[in-house]
């Protein structure tokens, strides 16, 4: 609800940084150079109360802090210390957390040590939480508009993108997303946008995305008159394949954005594009996002090829986060797939864009096959239609040669995707292989478990079958 919003705070609002090129996007130097957030910093603080029967419960207070998480807290031994171990993205943390220790009454023989902060390791989201912190760095638009952009002279309309970016900057994981009230303006924009679209889909359309478009029509509302909430999408998408939405307020560094993807979390913008010309933004829109996007996100094996990709970006260098983002780029976004041997569209980009869907698949001499290593390095276009299109025998086989791919991506640690918590997993010494050893070990029994049981039942039916044809 409207009403329910609240202004976003003078922090959040310096977030949104406004860029002018498409070297911006895929450039994160700005990004890690504010607050140090990708250069963590892991503290031991150890210390004893006065008096040993007091609770630690008095201190827990002072560790809420939004640059601080607490990894572990405990007693170390007989004597009565205490340890604190916790991550930070502020480098002056530990001084912080100690200078307030030794104030507090009663607390006393308070240390420290620490990991200093390692530029060579990238901080990266570890569970869903984290993602607040990445869905605050908006490089394009927000509420920033370009001069040729078809609303920046519009005052009304460059209001209501403050209103959807309020939504975004405020909104936290576990809340539900904010309903919005769309304008007859706005919608009357969505239903043309869906109505031609909607007419070409039978066509050039891949077959998920036509057995899911009537799901999302049943369950989340999608009509020519009505504008879906994506807090019924995500609910939606939640039930089929885990994924998630999450309001954003505009283009998201690829490195947060992929991060998203990591968690199945997709970072989706909720404004309408502009009146004026509804067949065209120069910038992801709603439009884009629950026509082109989301109908895929519902298949299993579209949802894993895309969690994936946002996987092998966790703490990689930016030189491979662009490699990536480009790879997505002309997966994801401008993908074209092979139906018995007729050309189909999977990327969001061509299933939300009249002209270039079109266009797409009637030149030929624009396709080729999908090699990550030659759409890693692709010149990519905002404004214009892309140079060339990649196209995979299926989704299993895209996802097969990202997987080849990323191997070339060096990091100093694996990471693994908890579904349980909905954490990741850090892989880096020998504890934690043995820990994911552990977990691989618990599901093979499980599976072992469930083939033993359809082996009993179908052996059970075969005698059963064997007693029927018994004649007496």
């Amino acid at each position: 609800m409207d009403s329910d919003l609240k202004p976003a705070t003078e922090q959040n609002k310096r977030r949104i940084s406004h860029v002018t090129s498409l070297d911006d996007v895929f450039s994160d130097n700005r990004i890690k150079t504010d607050e140090k957030m990708y250069f963590p910093s892991t503290a031991l603080v150890q210390f004893s109360f006065q008096n040993k029967q007091k609770s630690i419960s008095a201190l827990l207070p002072m560790l809420k802090k939004e640059n601080i998480k607490v990894l572990d807290i405990y007693k170390k031994d007989q004597s009565g210390k205490f340890c604190i171990q916790f991550n930070s993205c502020y480098e002056n943390a530990t001084k912080e957390v100690v200078d307030e220790l030794r104030q507090h009454a009663g607390v006393a023989n308070v240390c420290a040590s620490y990991e200093p902060f390692d530029e060579s390791r990238i901080w990266f989201p570890q569970t869903h939480s984290d993602l607040d912190k990445c869905g605050r760095n908006v490089l394009m638009y927000g509420t920033e508009l370009d001069a040729d952009h078809p609303g920046f002279k519009d005052g009304v309309y460059r209001e209501r993108r403050n209103f959807f970016t309020e939504i975004a900057l405020n909104y936290k994981h576990g809340y539900p997303i904010p309903r919005v009230d769309y304008t007859p303006e706005e919608t009357e924009t969505w239903g043309k946008v869906y109505k031609k679209l909607s007419e070409m889909y039978p066509t050039y359309a891949c077959k998920q995305y036509l057995q899911n478009l009537p799901l999302l029509s049943l369950y989340c509302g999608y009509s020519e008159n009505n504008v879906p909430q994506l807090e019924d999408v995500s609910k939606f998408l939640c039930e089929k394949t885990g994924f998630r939405m999450r309001p954003v307020a505009g283009f998201l560094s690829p490195r947060d954005f992929l991060a998203g993807l990591a968690f199945r979390v997709f970072n989706c913008t909720q404004y309408m594009r502009h009146s004026s010309d509804p067949f065209y933004t120069p910038e992801p829109d709603v439009c884009h996002e629950l026509l082109g996007h989301v109908p895929l996100l519902a298949d299993a094996e579209f949802a894993q090829f895309s969690q994936e990709i946002g996987l092998a970006s966790l703490g990689a260098s930016d030189e491979d986060i662009s490699k990536l983002a480009a790879c997505y780029l002309y997966t994801v976004e401008f993908g074209l797939c092979k139906e018995n041997g007729d050309l189909k569209a999977y990327g969001a980009g061509l299933l939300s864009s009249i002209s270039e869907l079109k266009h797409a698949l009637t030149t030929p001499e624009k396709v080729v096959k999908f090699d990550p290593y030659k759409a890693s390095v692709q010149e990519f276009y905002v404004t214009t239609y892309q140079p060339v299109y990649f196209v995979s025998e299926s989704f299993e086989e895209a996802k097969q040669k990202m997987r080849d791919f990323v191997k070339n991506i060096k990091r100093p640690f694996f990471v693994q995707y908890d579904p349980v918590t909905s954490s990741v997993r850090v892989v880096d010494n020998l504890s934690s292989v043995q820990s994911a050893v552990q977990q691989l070990s618990r599901d093979v029994v499980f599976i072992m478990d469930i083939l033993q049981e359809m082996q009993h039942t179908s052996n059970a039916l075969s005698q059963f079958e064997n007693l029927r044809n018994i004649k007496y």
